[in-house]
């Protein structure tokens, strides 16, 4: 199974590409990002625990750099989903600035590479998240990360996602976008 990402979806977030395995039980899902805003701030975003807490997760205990603990708690499930959508693992890689790498329990790995837009100010985002298991999870790994990335937008204007206001009417609209691409 493949798909390419070739355009942005409603909401300007392009759409992601998956992969498996011939055997089906690898996968890999990336993004290529671009965000109009400098290195820096793109950087807080996906590799601090505030930054995180704005568009992913809670990271409680967050220890940069490589083999660092870290837990991530996904916001948007409310208090009684809290040890369902709770994740431990390790900071598997690590480049100040530029790499940033999880690997969390039911999450497999997932890493951001940044750069510098070149000739223009921005930050190019490469995002890859490699799994395994049931190949029927593939839209909505696809249509999760998609919806996250639009909170990184938001969450990089300055306006962090609202968690108690969150609802699953927007990733349902783009796990059926993901499903006509396939």
């Amino acid at each position: 199974m493949s798909t390419d990402s070739e355009q942005a979806a409603p909401g300007g977030v392009p759409y992601g590409s998956a992969r498996s395995s011939a055997d089906g039980a690898a996968h890999t899902v990336g993004f290529e990002l671009s965000f109009p805003h400098p290195p820096e701030s793109v950087w807080a975003a996906v590799a601090t625990p505030a930054g995180l807490r704005g568009w992913l997760a809670a990271a409680d205990p967050f220890e940069p750099g490589p083999g660092g603990a870290v837990t991530l708690r996904w916001l948007h499930g409310g208090a009684d989903a809290a040890d369902r959508l709770t994740a431990p693992g390790r900071i598997t890689a690590w480049s100040r600035r530029r790499l940033a790498e999880y690997t969390v329990d039911a999450r497999g790995s997932f890493g951001f590479t940044l750069r510098g837009a070149p000739d223009e100010e921005g930050t190019r985002v490469r995002f890859r998240n490699d799994f395994t298991g049931d190949p029927g999870r593939l839209l909505d790994v696809l249509a999760g990360w998609h919806q996250h990335f639009e909170l990184l937008s938001e969450e990089l204007r300055g306006r962090p996602a609202d968690w108690t206001a969150w609802t699953p009417s927007r990733f349902t609209a783009l796990r059926a976008e993901y499903a006509d691409r396939l």
